[in-house]
This record gives C-alpha cells, structure tokens and sequence, in this order.
C-alpha cells in the first residue's frame, strides 16, 4: 500500500511543478505558448487558466492527501 501511494505522490509531485510551471505570471508565462495568453476583453481570466486553476487545486489536494495518507501508514 505504502509503495502504490509513494509512486502517487511522485506523479503528483511532478505534475503539481509542470501545472504551476505552466500558470501565467505577472510577464507571461509557459501557458503563452500552448494559447493560454489568449484572454477576454473584460479582464477575466480566459478558460484555459480558469480550467489550469481547476486542474492545480484537484492535484494539489491529491498531493496532500497522498503525503497525509503516507505519514500514517509510515507511523503505524
């Protein structure tokens, strides 16, 4: 149980760097390149960020609970 959740969290991980990685900044970003510069008229974020953001907050709760579910199995 304990190797299945290690190799979860380490997709996890990597990913949780390529997804941030990949937000735009304050000059740009990764996203430019794969159209998430594209955004509306009226200042809000465009779909590719707003599902980018969607995507980020699931891995990184994944993330967390994968840590958290790994330090009990470890401790017990």
């Amino acid at each position: 149980m304990t190797i299945a959740i290690s190799i979860v969290l380490i997709i996890t991980s990597l990913l949780m760097v390529v997804l941030v990685l990949l937000h735009k900044g304050k000059g740009g970003g990764l996203s430019d390149l794969f159209g998430g510069g594209v955004s509306s008229t009226l200042g809000s974020s465009s779909v590719v960020e707003r599902n980018l953001d969607r995507i980020t907050i699931f891995t990184g709760i994944l993330w967390f609970l994968c840590i958290v579910g790994l330090g009990l199995l470890l401790n017990h």
